[in-house]
């Protein structure tokens, strides 16, 4: 059916029924959520010039939602399959309701939160609707009959006290009750319950009848629909759990991890951790769950004697892992969740939590021992990778590391040799010198000796770095030729050197043949149309080195007389003092 005419149909249907709709019917179809409130209006600009009764709405904690309505229950169940199938909304829009918003935003000055559903959709800037005659339109009204206060009050008598606190975390997810959830229907579940009623159109009882508990929870879950949560077990890795098999699907088992990933547009992803193990083994789990992409570096961190809990967030997703040790089985799970779609990623989390059981056995070590092996995996789960990693050295016995400035554009952190945190203690943006400080005490094995005189032209020098950006676990030395004692400008900070060196070599040390350093490798120029020969380079040459350095407030050992090296001497000699710097 072409989309126009859908619409015509659609709108024709919902003036048949909007006269008889109860604002305790109200629900919405939300299609969108975003972290700014001009990015929401375009977003709403582009949906309204094909869809009507779009709106915008603040969620909190700085997202905007945009949703369709107000509908009756029915017609957003309609509105949500119809626009689906057609591709008109994404695949991952759910029915919510009023209590899910703060405020509407747009349209600018209307407030629909607390109104009745449409009556008729707006035509001022869509296609004309047809109307039909109102005897046509007007469908049966069956009254349900609902329970008497007496009856109401003798079925929540048979309510037990865990269903009572339930009922109770139900008011208070709907923002109606903000006492503890302790199961006794006193002063303040009573008062939440007449709130609720006299919200949904029904006599301010206190009691609510079985019919209206059934609202309530309906309304609590509609957040879930779609997203078939459902038990699944698996028993290699002894864990049965709610997963929401709408969204994620089993991929792979490899130890100690049981994978599942995306199936439709939500880019969620699930994650059975189980294995065998003591508070050693939990710890260096800990240790290595963060250094794994689904674990982003930002968010709350807590390990205890028993147990552990990662959050990590960034802009576009947001990663829950909990495990616990018991009697020799660590076990436990991650679930990884879009950002901005918060309230069902809590209810998915809850509900996961609540459902977490443990079976017999942990995961076998050899489960998962045939698959592809990949340098960039751990265990199938892709490990975390620098935004680019360069090389550098160390300068004095305290750590402090010389680099390239490259190496620490735009980092939420740096680390030297992955394992040690930095930070910039100066740099030089003219000379592309950076001069890093280690947040912890290091021993460097060995440090930079700068030469005081000029090296010979044509003299024989050497690159140490990490060619490969941390491939290999030890830096690789380029050997090569001093050209020139400036550059190509007659630049007087800068050498020309005769030697063709990798990306990942920037920032490294440049020795004479005797081992001391003369100076620091630049990067490649990217900018500007003149290409210059592969075995052209250039370096910061030592003086400006220790300029720097000495600005910064640090003292350099200057060294001439170091004699010859062999290859292999100089090399270890190099690996001594040379770093890999990697921003994250």
């Amino acid at each position: 059916m072409p989309r126009m005419l859908m619409s015509l149909v659609l709108a024709v249907f919902f003036m048949s029924r909007a006269a008889f709709a109860q604002q305790s019917d109200i629900v919405w179809v939300q299609i969108e959520a975003q972290p700014s409130l001009t990015q929401t209006q375009n977003e709403i600009r582009n949906y309204a010039n094909r869809l009507q009764d779009v709106n915008g709405f603040d969620l909190g904690g700085g997202w905007y939602g945009i949703a369709l309505g107000p509908y009756t229950r029915e017609d957003a169940e309609t509105v949500l399959n119809v626009y689906r199938r057609d591709n008109l909304i994404p695949r991952d829009s759910y029915i919510t309701f009023s209590s899910s918003f703060k405020r509407q935003v747009w349209p600018i000055g209307a407030n629909l939160l607390n109104t009745a559903a449409l009556d008729t959709p707006n035509t001022e800037t869509q296609t004309p609707v047809a109307v039909l005659d109102a005897a046509e339109a007007a469908p049966t009204i069956i009254e349900i009959a609902d329970e008497t206060p007496r009856e109401a009050r003798a079925s929540e008598a048979r309510l037990s006290r865990d269903e009572k606190k339930t009922l109770q975390s139900w008011l208070q997810w709907a923002g109606f009750y903000t006492a503890a959830i302790d199961g006794s229907f006193g002063r303040g579940t009573r008062a939440s319950m007449s709130a609720w009623q006299a919200a949904n159109n029904f006599e301010t009882t206190g009691v609510m009848t079985t019919r209206q508990r059934d609202m309530l929870k309906s309304q609590y879950n509609a957040v879930l629909e779609g997203l078939d949560l459902e038990v699944v077990t698996n028993p290699d890795a002894g864990i049965e759990m709610l997963i929401p098999t709408a969204v994620v699907e089993f991929s792979a088992a490899e130890y100690p991890f049981v994978t599942f990933t995306p199936k439709a547009d939500i880019d969620a992803q699930v994650v059975m951790i189980s294995q065998e193990g003591d508070q050693t083994t939990l710890f260096g789990l800990y240790d290595i769950m963060q250094t794994l992409d689904i674990v982003p570096m930002d968010g709350p961190r807590e390990r205890k004697d028993d147990s552990f809990v990662l959050v990590g967030e960034d802009a576009s997703r947001i990663s829950h892992t909990e495990v616990s040790l018991k009697q020799g089985e660590i076990k436990g799970f991650t679930l990884v969740w879009p950002a901005g779609d918060e309230e069902r990623r809590r209810r998915v989390l809850s509900e996961m939590r609540a459902s977490f059981t443990r079976t017999f056995g942990a995961m076998n070590p050899n489960i998962g021992s045939d698959a592809v092996q990949d340098i960039d995996l751990l265990s199938g789960l892709e490990v975390r990778k620098p935004q680019v990693s360069r090389s550098g050295f160390y300068v004095d016995d305290a750590g402090t590391v010389v680099t390239t400035a490259q190496a620490i554009g735009s980092c939420q952190r740096i680390t030297i040799d992955e394992d040690y945190e930095a930070e910039i203690a100066g740099i030089n943006a003219d000379l592309g010198i950076a001069v890093l400080r280690p947040t912890s005490s290091l021993a460097p094995m060995g440090v930079a000796q700068f030469r005081e005189s000029n090296p010979r032209l044509q003299s024989d020098v050497a690159v140490a770095g990490y060619s490969f950006e941390g491939v290999l676990g030890a830096p690789s030395v380029t050997f090569g030729k001093l050209a020139e004692l400036r550059g190509l400008q007659g630049e007087a900070e800068l050498t020309r050197l005769a030697l063709a060196p990798l990306p990942g070599d920037a920032g490294g040390p440049v020795f004479d043949a005797g081992g001391a350093v003369v100076g620091m490798l630049l990067p490649a120029s990217t900018t500007g149309e003149r290409q210059l020969p592969q075995d052209v380079s250039f370096a910061a040459r030592g003086d400006a080195i220790r300029a720097v350095l000495t600005e910064a407030g640090y003292q350099t050992a200057l060294g001439d007389a170091l004699g010859l090296m062999a290859p292999e001497d100089l090399t270890a000699h190099a690996s001594d003092m040379t770093v890999l710097v990697s921003c994250w």
